[in-house]
């Protein structure tokens, strides 16, 4: 109760602060009519050298309040958007149905993460390495449900030779919770807009890199409006967009809450063998895509990896792996 009424009167002497301000600057204005501004309509033909130093240094000492008042009104616009976020996230957490699960707010899970001196805290290493991971398996397994609900049958959206990994979902999920992990506590407008720019991007830098490193395509939207050299659209950025809010408000709750079950020690050691399979699983999935690409040019084996990769990745089993994908001019 004592805590509740020190806020309520930070909060009235605040506003009373700035009330003041409003005052002081009208007086002031009023000020400057009657003399600088009144000074200056009497010249007849030059303003006195003591008359524009006046108007010199009263320009220069606006312009200062000016700064400090803008500041002052960014701080204050964006606390009243945090404070709003956070309240809503909260009640959104408390609101429990038997028909839904609801996120744990994200003002929840910093408290919880600084209080354990957690490992992942925070938007660190360890965490985004975890969320990589958690994203290039958590995508591919929602476009298998997607495409057994558009098209009725199973078919490989893997990116990578070893497990139901991709990793333009792990990136892409890393890239939205790096970029928008500091509006967690805003409004869904900013996740929104950080959303539709970061998976826009994520997805042409990918794209590009895919065709570049491997001439191959595994998506294109060359026939979709609004387009750029087929590789983003208009609409799946919106998509992206709606994704961020939904990521940032939703989805990385539960991540985090998850993650914070795991402690220090094992964590620390869980989290350095998963990046290093990753990171071995995209080097052999490179040289096996690589090696495609040159079977299909009827290319001999040059080195003993590649004899490896022939003899492991045929292209059968590239094919079931990597159903989506086009080498643009093979048969």
């Amino acid at each position: 109760m004592a805590q509740e009424n020190n806020t309520a009167r930070e909060q009235t002497a605040l506003e009373k602060l700035s009330q003041d301000v409003l005052n002081q600057a009208r007086r002031e204005r009023k000020m400057i009519q009657d003399t600088c501004i009144a000074e200056l309509a009497q010249c007849d033909t030059e303003i006195p050298e003591t008359l524009e130093k006046q108007v010199q240094a009263e320009i220069a000492s606006l312009q200062q309040a000016k700064e400090n008042l803008s500041s002052a009104h960014k701080i204050a616009s964006s606390t009243v958007d945090e404070l709003s976020a956070r309240a809503a996230d909260v009640a959104k957490s408390l609101n429990r149905k038997w028909y839904r699960i609801n996120p744990p707010s994200n003002t929840a899970i910093d408290v919880q993460e600084e209080e354990k001196s957690f490992f992942a805290r925070g938007m660190n290493g360890y965490k985004i390495a975890l969320i990589v991971f958690i994203g290039s398996f958590a995508g591919v397994m929602l476009e298998l449900l997607w495409c057994f609900a558009r098209h009725g049958y199973l078919e490989s959206r893997s990116g990578l030779v070893w497990g139901p990994f991709n990793m333009l979902y792990g990136v892409g999920a890393a890239s939205l919770s790096i970029i928008l992990y500091r509006f967690r506590n805003r409004g869904k407008w900013l996740s929104f807009l950080g959303g539709f720019v970061v998976g826009s991007v994520v997805e042409y830098v990918c794209s590009w890199l895919q065709e570049v490193l491997f001439g191959s395509r595994s998506w294109d939207y060359s026939r979709v409006p609004f387009n750029i050299n087929g590789r983003i659209c208009l609409l799946y950025s919106l998509f992206w967009g709606a994704l961020g809010i939904f990521w940032i408000k939703d989805i990385y709750p539960f991540m985090a809450k998850w993650i914070l079950k795991l402690p220090n020690r094992a964590g620390k050691i869980l989290t350095w063998v998963l990046s290093i399979f990753l990171a071995v699983n995209c080097l052999v999935s490179a040289a096996a895509v690589y090696r495609w690409s040159e079977r299909l040019h009827d290319e001999p084996p040059k080195t003993w990896i590649d004899s490896v990769m022939d003899a492991r990745f045929p292209n059968e089993r590239m094919e079931r792996i990597y159903a989506n994908m086009n080498f643009g001019d093979s048969e």
